[in-house]
């Protein structure tokens, strides 16, 4: 019988090893992709903002998979990984060499991904069915930085819109986006929803979430309806309050890097048009007053600058009331940090352990940090349900154990 604190050493293991496929990728066989059928059977990847994968392709690929105890590993394709994915009769397994180190599954493509809007669209071109039940949608994927050849370093966004545009629409309407909401709601298949995109003109954006907030709340019979605004910080604090007068629960505005000097040579879009650094930071901490403690976001791209800058800013941002996330920096195909490497993967577990100490330290809960984030299945989020106990399998572990 598997005591808690044997779970947890296995969790523990099992994390280190999410954090090695996060890093370095995973392929697949030709024959696992013919059983799962992604897009058929399993849930299909969807290039909404960027090609997170090592390479681009035109073969269907899946989202994400799951392994033994529960913890979710997002599907970064490395046809060059020494992990893989095949088969073993009927059972897919993951291999690193010639050792089997898991059996692996993957997640169901979801009900509403095979709905269509009232124009005909379907409603997974609208919305991606995101893990722990966050449905993130994308307005548009473009940013205006690329007019001025400004975009961030490490982002894809405009190169994923070339390559992949003609998957789904240039551009989502408020309707098309209210339905989908609606039935991924009805479906059961959500609590929390995050609307984001490129850099578009400010007032442009404001009234385009104003909109979208409305629908959904027609929609879906919600005026309450758990979703995140993903802007730009707007150089008129003022919008931001009526964000949150239309609606959404959370915000998030994604200052990337910490470090002032890397900033402005990584961000050269966002420190000359969106107010700089200071600005940024300036609206962060408006806006933690006007959502709340626990309520608004800012992600720092982890991985660029040293790790002592990004813990410094995680902590001044939690002390503001802001959740600091810090995700893993992939070199992603098309953006300018193209073939770079990534720090190892024990160097984000450190952060991540480092991130969630900060996170408690400040108060927020984890319902906090579950809403204001786009996707819940980061290593510190693990970290955080593994310490308190809240993935499923410590229920049925302690049933278990309880029975004997």
């Amino acid at each position: 019988m598997t005591t808690v604190g044997e779970l947890k050493d296995q969790l523990w293991r099992e994390l280190a090893l999410k954090a090695e496929l996060g890093i370095n990728g995973v392929a697949i066989s030709g024959e696992a992709l013919e059983l799962i059928q992604p897009g058929v059977k399993a849930q299909e990847q969807v290039h909404c903002l960027f090609e997170m994968d090592f390479e681009i392709h035109t073969t269907e690929l899946p989202s994400h998979f799951q392994l033994p105890h529960g913890l979710t590993v997002p599907f970064r394709w490395n046809p060059k990984s020494t992990y893989r994915i095949d088969l073993i009769g009927e059972r897919t397994v993951l291999i690193h060499g010639n050792e089997v180190l898991a059996d692996v599954e993957f997640q169901p493509r979801p009900k509403f991904y095979g709905a269509k809007t009232s124009d005909g669209i379907e409603m997974s071109n609208i919305g991606a069915h995101y893990a722990q039940r966050h449905l993130f949608i994308v307005y548009s994927n473009e940013c205006s930085y690329k007019e001025k050849g400004e975009d961030c370093l490490f982002c894809n966004i405009n190169y994923t819109r070339d390559v992949y545009g003609a998957e789904r629409p240039f551009w989502k309407n408020a309707k098309q986006i209210g339905e989908t909401a609606a039935q991924a709601y009805r479906f059961g298949e959500i609590d929390h929803l995050t609307v984001s995109g490129g850099i578009i003109p400010e007032r442009r954006e404001l009234d385009y979430y104003l909109d979208v907030a409305e629908s959904i709340q027609r929609h879906t019979g919600l005026d309450d309806f758990n979703g995140t605004a993903t802007v730009a910080a707007p150089l008129d604090l003022r919008n931001i309050d009526r964000f949150k007068e239309s609606g959404y629960r959370t915000t998030a505005m994604n200052i990337e890097i910490w470090d002032k000097g890397i900033y402005n040579a990584i961000c050269p879009g966002k420190a000359r048009g969106s107010g700089g650094w200071e600005h940024w930071v300036k609206a962060l901490e408006y806006a933690a007053k006007v959502f709340g403690h626990g309520r608004v976001r800012s992600n720092i791209v982890a991985g660029i600058e040293p790790k002592k800058s990004t813990v410094a800013g995680l902590e001044y941002l939690a002390s503001k009331g802001v959740v600091g996330t810090a995700t893993v920096w992939c070199p992603n195909p098309g953006s300018e940090l193209e073939g770079h490497r990534s720090p190892e993967p024990g160097w984000y577990l450190d952060l991540a352990h480092k991130q969630v100490a900060i996170w408690k330290k400040n108060g927020f809960s984890y319902q906090q940090i579950y809403d204001c984030h786009a996707s819940s299945d980061s290593l510190q989020h693990d970290i955080w349900r593994i310490e308190d106990e809240l993935l499923p399998v410590f229920a049925e572990t302690k049933r278990l154990v309880a029975a004997e």
